[in-house]
């Protein structure tokens, strides 16, 4: 994780707020915000570092890379080809997926495919993003929110099927929902632009809380559906951080009790497609989650977009 810290603390300074109102809306306390001079690759490429280490093997080892990002280090080439020739992985396909907060839902839904499908053995996942760098510091709604950081996992060929289920979503009509106006074709970045700050995120919040948690919890139903399961049997819940009412409503109404639903947003705050994987390798390190547990992993994002995998853990 970037070493620099944002407290609740730092936010009073900067806008018309304070902690306790931070804490009570959103769950938060800090967040990790890179270096001026870094890169989503460079936050993308420890966390592929971290895994690997891990994992005990090369980089050489794995077939495939993909960086689930919304902030790529450019437009192209992708931020994966930067991250695999970076770890020494020159000639391995890697490719970028867009779908902000749902990226790593998507993304492991993905590189599950692509190993039983038997395209190959090994694909590495990485959720990343630089949200500082499209944060409007001066819109209290979204500056209070958005932080960086990076996780990745390793998903590979194994007697067993670790995807149990799968439910995604989109729906695009209104994306002024939740988006960054300027920047794409749509609106190509000029100076007008930038005195704008429409090169930053733009977040309609009442519409988004609402639509997240009706999408989460209607797409972690059908995913255990779909797996033969019901919620009950989840060992641990992971959902995208974006707010603490938000993963708590999603919780209850799923009848999840709270030791199972997996939080740490109070320290990293809203990370977008980093936020589940780095939520899996704390748990992960603490030694929470054990062979055979039944995972959840849950996001809503831009879109809008949303989905929920499930998935049994093999160590």
């Amino acid at each position: 994780m970037p070493a620099t810290l944002r407290t609740n603390a730092d936010l009073e300074a900067m806008l018309d707020t304070n902690d306790e109102w931070i804490t009570t809306r959103t769950g938060m306390k800090n967040r990790h915000i890179a270096g001026e001079h870094e890169a989503t690759s460079d936050l993308a490429i420890a966390a592929a570092r971290h895994a690997l280490d891990n994992a005990n093997i090369e980089a050489s080892e794995i077939d495939c890379f993909i960086v689930a990002t919304s902030t790529p280090d450019y437009a192209f080439p992708a931020t994966a080809c930067l991250v695999a020739s970076a770890l020494g992985a020159v000639g391995k396909p890697a490719f970028d997926m867009e779908i902000a907060c749902s990226g790593f839902v998507y993304g492991i839904s993905v590189a599950a495919s692509l190993v039983q499908a038997g395209i190959f053995r090994r694909v590495m996942l990485i959720g990343a993003d630089k949200l500082s760098s499209v944060t409007d510091m001066t819109d209290r709604g979204t500056a209070i929110l958005f932080a960086d950081g990076a996780g990745a996992v390793i998903v590979e060929r194994s007697a067993t099927d670790g995807l149990l289920g799968c439910e995604l979503g989109a729906d695009g009509r209104e994306p002024s929902l939740l988006y960054v106006p300027a920047g794409g074709t749509r609106r190509p970045l000029d100076q007008a632009g930038l005195e704008e700050r429409a090169h930053c995120i733009r977040m309609q919040g009442r519409e988004i809380f609402k639509h997240a948690v009706t999408k989460m919890v209607e797409s972690t139903n059908a995913a255990f559906a779909q797996a033969g399961l019901t919620p009950s049997d989840c060992s641990y819940f992971i959902p995208h951080q974006a707010n603490g009412r938000i993963i708590d409503l999603v919780g209850k109404q799923l009848g999840l009790s709270s030791e199972r639903v997996l939080v740490n947003i109070a320290e990293y705050g809203n990370t977008s497609a980093a936020s589940i994987p780095i939520t899996l390798s704390e748990a992960v390190a603490r030694g929470d989650i054990k062979h055979g547990n039944i995972l959840a992993f849950s996001g809503f994002g831009g879109g809008l977009s949303w989905g929920t995998v499930v998935w049994r853990w093999e160590a």
